[in-house]
């Protein structure tokens, strides 16, 4: 089976800061992966460089959302696709959004609890909502990767929780970055720990014990 992503021994750096070093890893199709490890980790570095690598065909939750706060829920969930339809369409859905537009975003916006507030500008919500607004958008833009950098941040534990279980849910591969170590031994197939600038530990999700978060947070 060919691999979605595959590192080898890659470092990655900017602004002549060195972020991670040797990196090396293989992400398969239909893997549920979640990157955890402290804050500067490189979380977030490995994520955008997996990116990088195939964005035609990705999806990306920002972890400060990205939305454009003037505009409402239903168009920036739309900006998901909007490098995948004509000038001319997009030109006719910022003026008047269409009925089939509607139909596909609708649902998405009910499953994430928007559903009363579509048309609502994004800078009127708060911050978990517009969270779930982004993530709207990446599932909207489907693709064959979703990747998501700390995606239920903002969320309490019962909303994250549901939000997690939708992302594994309707994406095929899944890569997310996590605070929640609980979220990512409970809904992920595989655990990638993250620390001093390398990979800590590689393994799946029920192998990672507390001893081993111990040691990693320590």
């Amino acid at each position: 089976m060919p691999a979605v992503f595959s590192l080898e021994n890659e470092t990655i750096a900017y602004d002549g800061f060195t972020a991670l070093e040797q990196v090396s890893l293989t992400i398969l199709p239909g893997e549920k992966v979640a990157l955890i490890g402290k804050s500067g980790a490189g979380k977030t570095t490995l994520l955008r460089r997996l990116y990088q690598l195939r964005p035609s065909d990705s999806a990306f939750v920002h972890q400060h959302h990205a939305l454009v706060p003037q505009l409402s829920v239903f168009h920036n969930i739309y900006m998901g696709r909007l490098d995948r339809l004509s000038v001319l369409e997009n030109i006719r859905n910022l003026i008047h959004p269409s009925r089939a537009r509607l139909r596909q975003i609708r649902p998405i916006a009910a499953t994430l609890g928007l559903e009363g507030k579509l048309f609502e500008k994004t800078c009127a919500l708060s911050g978990g909502q517009q969270q779930r607004v982004g993530i709207g958008r990446a599932i909207y833009r489907g693709g064959e990767v979703l990747m998501a950098d700390e995606p239920v941040s903002s969320l309490d534990r019962v909303r994250g929780e549901q939000i997690i279980r939708i992302l594994t849910d309707t994406s095929k591969t899944v890569i997310s970055s996590l605070h929640a170590v609980d979220f990512a031994r409970r809904f992920f197939d595989r655990v990638i720990a993250l620390g001093k600038r390398r990979v800590v530990f590689d393994l799946p999700a029920d192998q990672v014990t507390d001893d081993r978060l111990r040691s990693l947070y320590g």
